[in-house]
């Protein structure tokens, strides 16, 4: 994709999202890979939270901060996705929104999520779930989600990440204006 296109496509992306009242940062473009781009493109009208919420998706946990720095933000799960076992990058498990100073939720990324027992079932022993060449990750039970055994990969497609595009968690993401109500 040559430079004006480029261009072109983000004062269209600018001016649809200015009307929805919020503006995600952009990923730079030097992190930019197939999986990041379709992830973006298949992710774009949940920007809108309430999106998310009319589809079906479900606040699974709080916002998440990292041991160290950063963080992940709150995740919302479409549980079907979850009990299905399919990684597929168009359909990520869940979205992940950090909260704003106002009250209002960015979307930052998603994550790809496959419960063990799940995978095990349908694929040989020993194998380890990917997408796109990108391992997921292994998460003993018990963990701090509550989930059984899973696999999981974070995709930064919203907001750009130092730690690196697939990192669990990034330094310029936030949990400090969530609210506790």
């Amino acid at each position: 994709m040559n430079a004006s296109t480029r261009i072109l496509r983000a004062l269209c992306a600018l001016t649809i999202l200015s009307s929805l009242g919020t503006l995600p940062v952009a990923r730079a473009s030097e992190d930019t890979t197939p999986l990041i781009d379709v992830v973006h493109n298949a992710t774009a009208r949940y920007v809108d939270i309430n999106v998310a919420l009319a589809e079906g998706w479900v606040t699974a946990t709080p916002c998440v901060s990292g041991p160290d720095t950063g963080a992940m933000g709150v995740h919302l799960v479409l549980m079907s996705r979850l009990n299905a076992g399919v990684l597929n990058a168009k359909q990520p498990v869940a979205l992940i929104y950090e909260p704003m100073t106002n009250g209002a939720m960015r979307l930052v990324g998603v994550e790809f999520i496959v419960l063990a027992s799940i995978w095990a079932k349908d694929n040989p022993a020993g194998s380890v779930p990917a997408l796109d060449g990108n391992l997921l990750n292994y998460v003993a039970a018990p963990n701090r989600y509550g989930l059984p055994d899973f696999y999981e990969l974070h995709v930064w497609a919203w907001e750009q990440n130092p730690k690196g595009s697939y990192a669990d968690w990034n330094t310029h993401v936030t949990c400090e204006h969530q609210r506790i109500d």
